[in-house]
């Protein structure tokens, strides 16, 4: 847990010294901190979705494994 806690000050902070780098405005950079992670987040659990169904298509011995629908 105390891994993932310091990853989520790690990238905030990242997020918010990019907007702020880039606006020279700290409110920005604050909201794009905030907001930045949890767009990202929801982001995330739909790549995992898709990977999801890509490798279980590529599973051997499962009935239409390998095939790829055009």
């Amino acid at each position: 847990m105390t891994k993932t806690a310091t990853f989520a000050v790690m990238h905030f902070a990242v997020a918010f010294g990019v907007a702020w780098a880039l606006t020279g405005d700290v409110v920005v950079g604050g909201a794009v901190a905030l907001v930045e992670p949890l767009v990202n987040t929801v982001a995330f659990f739909f790549h995992e979705k898709a990977w999801q169904r890509i490798e279980t298509r590529r599973r051997p011995g499962i009935p239409g494994a390998g095939v790829v629908a055009a």
